[in-house]
Parts: structure tokens; sequence; C-alpha cells
């Protein structure tokens, strides 16, 4: 049985980045013999399985999930390993050359943790605007200088992300039960076009669930390819709605009141609106859009008043 299963979920992604997400994964120092690949291709308009060679991994392959959504294809990922980890890898990830390893090694000398991910170094394909910054945060770039870890399944200041996520298979067999029990209805994660955000919270918040904790590891790096397309003013409104959105959601799921925003509150948001310049006031609009859908999904399942 591999110690590591590495799961690729991907939907029609750019050729140029899957190959050096591939290539970086060739390069690793860790022991090819105690790692599997698994590629899911979810749904490509064109399938993968012509376009990718895996022959260079005695334990890779491919399989490809009809049901649209990135949620499904981790669901796969899941059922279709064996691995005691497993490490989530975004199509737009050159992880570090020791990336596995390391990964490894927290699993060993860290058997608190349940979940963890580590530093996101940005590469982009055009220089980003300055007015883009405070928004890096949500296109996963992250930067810190050491580790931390808790048992808060939303506690921001300790909460991996999903590019380059590790799970232990217990706490990822509990991520299926609750999809298989009704108890997970909705997919927080990327569907199509939609850019819903908060399954790979949802599922490194398992950890938390199963007695264990999540947590930032340091030595634990890894590039992350922007587009440049990712930072055009259309997209982060989209992404700030999508985002707010499922953050709503997961958190009436995990127990965590949604503060009531009266008459008071609204005439804030106003005020603080009219104060903003372009395009972060668009993009704030978005978030409020965001926000106000997700309390009326709550008011109509009866969760909230």
């Amino acid at each position: 049985m591999p110690a590591i299963s590495v799961v690729i979920c991907t939907h029609n992604p750019r050729s140029a980045y899957l190959a050096r997400c591939l290539d970086a994964l060739r390069r690793q120092t860790f022991p090819r013999d105690r790692w599997e690949l698994l590629v899911v291709d979810n749904c490509s308009n064109e399938p993968l399985a012509a376009r990718v060679d895996l022959s260079w991994h005695q334990n890779g392959r491919l399989v490809r999930e009809d049901k649209l959504g990135l949620t499904p294809a981790r669901l796969r990922g899941i059922r279709e390993t064996t691995g005691d980890l497993l490490v989530f890898v975004d199509d737009d990830n050159v992880l570090d050359i020791d990336f596995l390893e390391v990964a490894a090694r927290t699993a060993t000398e860290r058997l608190f943790l349940g979940s963890w991910s580590g530093q996101c170094r940005p590469e982009f394909e055009q220089l980003p605007p300055d007015w883009t910054r405070r928004y890096w945060g949500n296109l996963v770039i992250r930067a810190f200088d050491r580790d931390v870890w808790s048992n808060l399944p939303r506690l921001g200041e300790t909460m991996p992300c999903g590019a380059g996520l590790c799970v232990r298979r217990d706490v990822a067999l509990h991520y299926i039960h609750l999809h298989e029990s009704g108890q997970r209805s909705f997919q927080f994660d990327r569907t199509g076009t939609s850019l819903n955000s908060g399954g790979d919270n949802d599922l490194a918040g398992c950890a938390c669930d199963v007695g264990l904790g999540v947590g930032l590891v340091c030595s634990l790096k890894l590039v992350h390819l922007i587009p440049r397309e990712r930072l055009t003013e259309d997209y982060l409104a989209r992404l700030s709605e999508g985002i707010q959105f499922s953050s709503i959601l997961l958190d009436s799921l995990r127990g965590i009141e949604m503060p009531r925003r009266g008459l008071i509150g609204r005439i804030a948001d106003g005020l603080r609106l009219a104060r903003m310049g372009q395009p972060h006031r668009r993009i704030a609009r978005a978030a409020h859009r965001g926000r106000d859908r997700a309390v009326r999904q709550l008011v109509r399942a009866n969760l909230v008043r």
C-alpha cells in the first residue's frame, strides 16, 4: 500500500500548466514506490486520456468523473486511492521538489494533525496591478514564517487551503460519510464556471470532527501559477461573491451563527461602500451579494430566521 496518494482533480486544464504540475511531481525526492498518482478528469471538453502521459510512474493512472464539480472529483479521488495520506494537488500547482517528503514527515511527526497545507508562492502570467494585492489571499497566495495549528475547523489563521492539501485517510473517509449520509447536499466547490469556494475548508475541517487538528506547515511549499484572467475586476468580484456565499453556508453547517444585520448594520455597509473607490466598491458589493444569497438559502431551509 502506498504511503501517499497524490490526487489531481482537473477540468479543462491549461496544457502547459498541467505539464508543469506533472513535471514537478516527476522530480519529487520522495521514493516513487511509496506514492501513487491519480489524475481525475472532471468532464473536460477534450478528454485527457489521450493527452496525459503517466507512463513514467508505475502507480500512475487517470480516471474520468462525469459528474461535474470539484466535489465529485475529490470524492472519486478518495475512493480510487489507497494511501494513508492523501495530497490534493491542483492542476496549476508546481510542488517544490521535497513537497511529498515534507508531507510524509509531517504525517509521521505530528500525529495530532489530520489536515494541513503549506506556503503558496505566486507565479503570475502577467504582472498584476497594485490594486489587486489586497485580494491575493482569495487567489490562494500564502506566506508565513512559523507552523501553526488548532482544533478549530473555521479559524482562518490555521485553516489549510486546497492547494497541496494533505489529509489523512480517516479524515477523508469522514468527508465521504458526510456526503453519503446526506449531510452535505450542496457543493461548496467550483462547478463549471461557478466560483463557489469552501469544499477544501470543509474537507480539512473534518479533521476536527474525528478528534484531530488542522494546521499550516512552513516548510511545505509550492508555486501557484496564476493566469492573467484571474486578476481582472470581473473575476475577483465573482470570486469574492462565491467565497462569501460558501463561507456563510459552511459556517452554518459547522454551528457558527451568522451575526444579525439590522438597519444600523445595513446603513454602515452602505456608508463603507460609498467611501470606496472602484474597483473595490464593485468587489465589496459582490461579497455582500454572496452573503445575502447565502442568507436567503438558509432561510428557505429554515436554518435561520
